[in-house]
């Protein structure tokens, strides 16, 4: 008996190991995403993209939650005088939330 429940014990530590990796990896590529879907509201181009991008996903180490990206992305519209409302931001990084995860399910299903 001892033997099957830490059997199922290792079951449930490796399934919240992958559900705490996949959360991880669709953040990452949520804010990816979003930090793509914003340099195209600044007008940036490739390779600017990806290096816009890549600053993204880095500002939202700074502090847990998602504000300390919001304001970088904020700071760098103003300056730029590209006006978009909070709620825009929201939405599109919720969509670019949507979207990472349905990339990452489909990477997980090959």
């Amino acid at each position: 008996m001892s033997d099957a429940f830490q059997d199922r014990q290792k079951g449930f530590e490796r399934k919240y190991q992958l559900d705490q990796d996949q959360a991880f990896r669709a953040q990452s590529r949520r804010d990816r995403l979003f930090g793509k879907w914003v340099a195209g509201q600044l007008g940036l181009v490739d390779p600017q993209i990806d290096t816009y991008a890549a600053e993204v996903v880095d500002s939202n180490f700074e502090k847990p939650g998602d504000e300390d990206m919001l304001d970088k992305v904020k700071a760098d519209l103003k300056a730029k005088q590209v006006e978009i409302s909070d709620e825009a931001l929201r939405t599109a990084l919720l969509e670019a939330y949507a979207e990472a995860a349905r990339q990452i399910a489909e990477e997980a299903k090959k």
